[in-house]
């Protein structure tokens, strides 16, 4: 493996905020030794130290817009790979990986590597958190110990999600590493086990609020939890765990700590952040926001809102700003919505129909009105405008808890009102007609909910209907067809070459 997996030896006071946003350092740092330094296993031993570990921990989730030398926001990066959205910007060599990736073409030379790093970055992190707690003993609370250990365990299946579902057979590790830093590499179904087991370990600590005071929006829940539960249970489909995942969804819902909004517009706005709606938000910030593209991993903001606009707009018409064109909607996927359904446009943004702009390669003249840059929304950045937009990186909301309950219940993990269910989504969206909670349904109505959210592609994949639905376009974009063998990508050949013969390539 790489550096990602290095621990540090030594850090000096003054630079600790520093080394906890690395993730390796050179041998030679390693090797030096300072009676001015204080060591790690010291530093690690109070409560407001841990607690500064476990905000580093949550760091790599807002990496994945622009770290690591790569463009690869969570929420693109599978979509690009199902049937809402074209890849975009200049040309098919602009991001050249995310065309390959559209096309199921994707080469251990040419692919995705910032989210495998982001990622086990991550991972890294989370492990110290609970490798710092057993230096701190009696100096944390019980409390306190296992408020923070539930959070790294879950915080450590979120990243390993993001890994689990686009690579499958992957290094698995829940200590960090010592020399030469190699990790066993398990199977997707090994994985799966691992990761549900400490889900459910999180669970029973029952030590997470259902949902956090504002102070705390951000950190995970209970709520979150069963969400993240719930997800790589369908995605697995392990029928055996339906019931239980059943069981959680309808826990949030009875607990009336969420609810849907009332307008769906008013979802991915600014003043929507952190609504009854939302259970887990990604924070962006403009206020100060000091990312840079010299420090991209500084707190601040994000890159998405520049990626996926409009290029050559007039910043401030109709409230938009210019981007870079990335990520255009199909007009299939705006054909889709009836003409009153208010996420239509919540989602599809017009921009033929409302400026001009230079049309970029693949170019409908549809926008993910849900993250595309609104005017103002970086001004009080004070870094670089591109990077510190405020859009905060909606996970999960809770129209999905109630398409989950109706999914799972229309696949007979248990009772509950399944057309209940999943028309309050569509009463939500505008829609009188009330339909069947059949699967094609569900799958149908989470395909209009979630366009840009990251949803899709697995749906696709979880539901059998990937090889039907993704195939060769009429447009001579996508020339292939989806296959079993193109469910994971192919590992980053870096990766390969590391870990020098004990990775074993996917196929692609």
């Amino acid at each position: 493996m790489n550096k990602i997996m290095k621990k540090y030896t030594y850090l000096t006071t003054g630079l600790v905020a520093s080394a906890l946003l690395l993730s390796g350092c050179s041998d030679s740092f390693l090797e030096v030794s300072s009676p001015t330094q204080e060591t790690i296993n010291t530093y690690f031993t109070t409560d407001e130290h841990i607690q500064e570990a476990v905000v580093a921990a949550y760091d790599p989730l807002h990496w994945t817009d622009w770290a690591m030398g790569q463009y690869n926001p969570i929420c693109i990066m599978s979509d690009i790979m199902a049937d809402d959205l074209w890849v975009g910007g200049a040309d098919k060599n602009d991001n050249q990986y995310w065309h390959l990736m559209m096309n199921y073409e994707a080469l251990p030379t040419n692919c995705m590597t910032g989210i495998w790093t982001d990622a086990y970055s991550g991972v890294k992190r989370c492990n110290d958190v609970l490798t710092y707690l057993e230096w701190a003993g009696e100096n944390v609370t019980e409390k306190n110990r296992a408020y923070y250990t539930a959070q790294a365990i879950a915080l450590r299946v979120f990243y390993y999600n993001w890994l689990w579902k686009f690579w499958g057979n992957i290094p698995y590790f829940d200590v960090n590493l010592e020399p030469p830093y190699l990790a066993e590499q398990l199977t997707a179904d090994q994985v799966y086990e691992k990761i549900i087991a400490d889900l459910e370990g999180v669970i029973a600590m029952n030590v997470l609020p259902m949902k956090e005071q504002s102070v705390n929006y951000g950190r995970v829940t209970q709520a979150m939890v069963y969400m993240l539960y719930a997800e790589i249970v369908m995605y697995q489909n392990d029928e055996s765990r339906y019931g239980k995942a059943l069981q959680y969804m309808q826990e949030i819902i009875s607990s009336q700590q969420y609810d849907l909004v009332d307008d769906y517009t008013t979802i991915f706005k600014e003043a929507g952040e952190w609504s009854r709606e939302s259970i887990f938000e990604v924070n962006y910030k403009d206020d100060n926001a000091a990312r840079s593209w010299d420090n991209p991993l500084f707190a601040g903001g994000t890159v998405l809102p520049r990626l996926i606009s409009p290029s050559g707009w007039a910043d401030g018409t109709d409230g938009h700003d210019n981007g870079w064109g990335f990520a255009p909607i199909r007009k299939e996927t705006f054909d889709r919505y009836s003409a009153n359904d208010a996420r239509r446009d919540a989602t599809c943004y017009d921009a033929a129909a409302a400026g001009s702009y230079n049309p970029r390669y693949q170019d409908t003249g549809f926008f993910l009105e849900k993250y595309v840059g609104h005017t103002g929304d970086n001004k009080d950045q004070i870094a670089d405008a591109d990077l510190n937009y405020n859009n905060n990186l909606r996970i999960y909301r809770f129209s999905e808890t109630l398409l989950n309950a109706a999914e799972l219940i229309a696949r007979g993990a248990g009772a509950g009102d399944a057309k209940e269910y999943l028309n309050r989504v569509r009463k939500r969206a505008g829609l009188v007609t009330e339909k069947e909670p059949s699967i094609d349904n569900i799958i149908e109505e989470r395909h209009l909910e979630f366009v840009g959210e990251g949803k899709r592609y697995w749906d696709l994949i979880r539901t059998g209907k990937a090889a039907s639905v993704l195939v060769p376009d009429e447009y001579g974009f996508r020339t292939n067809t989806w296959s079993e063998n193109k469910k994971y990508l192919p590992i980053p050949q870096s990766e390969i070459d590391a870990a020098a013969g004990t990775l074993t390539q996917n196929n692609y």
